[in-house]
């Protein structure tokens, strides 16, 4: 036995003792159906009884009661059909109320063309099944044993009315019997019907989540997806390859009006001559792609086509290669420690025997590059500790003059070669010790590419655009960064100053993203302007 039958039969015996709320639009449509067959009948009979070769009788008063029965039958099942159209409530009285009325229409007919010979009793073998599927097989036993009571009733009073005939009611009985058969049959396929409905309906609502799932996890690929016919029409793609492809958000793209490279290597591709996988280049863009093509396996002719940003895939290697020569420089700068303590340590004891001035200067010369060594070193360590974040929201109103002072008084300058400017909310959730590396880092940038002036260094602080976050701005009045080096100025040891490093902004930029901000590089007419944009809730 099938689980998922046997499920929906269960569903279906609950659903059938429920009442109204029950009753679909599909069985709604299924009563409208049933009325209407009842009104070309009632119709088909109406007519022989105004046509008296359709229907002979016996006299005229038979004729006329006939007219009268098809007339009222009639009638009761416009105002049947009426009903079931306009007033969509109570559907099992109203199927009740149809059979009864074909019972007691049908009986009668019966009498009045002479008994069951006349043919009407078949129609109540066709209202029992019709009313069994229709009404979901609720009453049709009842309804059953009505159209049974009626027969043998009506062949009863014309036993009295007659000599009584054996044969008439063993005609009427087979014809009992035949009406509980057909009221068994109706509500065991009534069940069965309702069953597969229930389950069509579950599977209806599992395929449609799923579909939906499927849409939403296909829109938020990082991966472009296209679909395409044998002509190279483009039937269906997601937002990510319409982005890759520089279309536009209204309509399906134009394969070769996008990239004519992939346009011609989908072409070797389907002639069997072109590779599973290739570069191509989107002309309006300039990015670079790589393109997969996988057949689908449904056995039609539309061809699956996965775009990925090779920009993106040279971004994460790059990331894991900085990774692993991060965690190489934190190890050799840690072996590189206590041999250069020592060094400088010997250059100091070697400065206190003054030996002349050629020797005074190149001593200075090995303790200020002792002492550059020294800083590329402690930074190196510093960047190894950016996992470890304490986060706290820190008070830049309190925070930032203290700081300015100190960084002041460390770089020598005068107290206004620094402008400070804080408003809005001013608060920052942010690890303190990382906050004052990463300032540090940017003021000292800032300062060394300025002219060193009253104000040419500012450092700014403003609520954000987005509600919850907080920007600093740390601008100078220098040259600013030439646009072919603004992708470079964030990478390790990347420098254009004589006595930088090259690890400052990318210390900075690295425990920014340890905090869950951004740290970047805004144009601005002259100068640098460097942004950090952070969370002022959340800690």
């Amino acid at each position: 036995m099938n689980p998922e039958t046997t499920a929906a039969e269960q569903v279906a015996s609950k659903t059938l003792g429920r009442g109204e709320e029950s009753f679909s639009e599909t069985r709604w449509k299924s009563l409208r159906y049933f009325n209407l067959y009842r009104l070309v009948v009632a119709a088909l009979l109406f007519f022989s009884a105004l046509l008296p070769a359709a229907f002979p009788v016996a006299t005229w008063h038979q004729g006329l009661q006939h007219l009268v029965l098809a007339g009222g039958y009639l009638l009761s099942t416009i105002l049947s059909v009426v009903v079931a159209y306009i007033w969509r409530r109570h559907a099992s009285t109203q199927i009740t109320v149809s059979v009864l009325v074909d019972v007691l229409v049908m009986t009668l007919l019966i009498h009045v063309g002479g008994g069951l010979g006349s043919g009407f009793g078949s129609m109540l073998l066709v209202t029992l099944a019709g009313a069994g599927l229709v009404g979901q097989g609720r009453l049709v036993i009842f309804y059953a044993a009505l159209a049974t009571l009626a027969v043998l009733i009506e062949q009863s009073y014309r036993g009295l009315q007659t000599d009584l005939e054996a044969t008439a009611f063993f005609h009427a009985g087979v014809f009992s019997i035949a009406f509980f058969a057909v009221a068994i049959s109706a509500r065991l396929l009534a069940r069965r019907v309702l069953a597969n409905e229930e389950l069509a309906r579950r599977r209806g609502i599992d395929l449609k989540k799923q579909t939906l799932v499927s849409q939403r996890v296909i829109e938020e690929m990082q991966e472009g997806v296209l679909v395409l016919g044998s002509d190279a029409r483009v039937a269906q793609s997601n937002p990510r390859a319409r982005q890759l492809l520089a279309a536009s958000e209204s309509g399906e793209p134009a394969l070769g009006e996008c990239s004519p490279e992939l346009l011609q290597a989908f072409a070797d591709w389907r002639q069997e001559r072109g590779e599973v996988a290739v570069l191509v280049q989107v002309p309006t863009n300039g990015t670079q792609l790589r393109a997969r093509f996988v057949a689908t396996t449904n056995g039609g002719s539309d061809v699956l086509v996965f775009l990925e940003d090779m920009s993106r895939l040279r971004e994460q290697a790059q990331q894991i290669k900085l990774a692993a020569l991060g965690r190489l420089t934190a190890n050799i700068a840690h072996e590189i420690r206590n041999p250069l303590s020592a060094i400088r340590h010997a250059g100091e004891l070697m400065r206190e025997e003054r030996r002349g001035e050629l020797y005074e200067r190149l001593l200075r010369i090995l303790l200020d590059n002792t002492q550059r060594v020294e800083r590329i070193v402690s930074d190196v360590l510093e960047l190894g500790r950016r996992d470890r974040v304490y986060s706290e929201l820190i008070d830049l109103r309190q925070l930032l003059p203290a700081f300015v002072e100190q960084w002041s008084t460390r770089e020598q300058l005068a107290a206004d070669v620094i402008r400070l400017e804080v408003c809005g909310r001013a608060s920052i959730c942010f690890d303190r010790s990382h906050l004052h590396q990463v300032l540090w880092n940017l003021l000292s940038n800032a300062l060394r590419h300025s002219r060193r002036l009253a104000g040419s260094v500012g450092l700014l602080v403003g609520d954000g655009k987005v509600a919850g976050q907080v920007e600093v701005h740390v601008v100078d009045d220098g040259e600013g960064v030439a646009d072919d080096l603004r992708e470079q100025i964030f990478e390790p040891f990347f420098t254009t100053h004589h006595r930088g490093t090259g690890l400052g902004l990318y210390i900075a930029r690295e425990l920014c993203e340890a905090n869950e901000a951004r740290l970047e590089l805004l144009r601005r007419g002259k100068g640098a302007d460097f942004r950090l944009l952070g969370r002022a809730l959340g800690c």
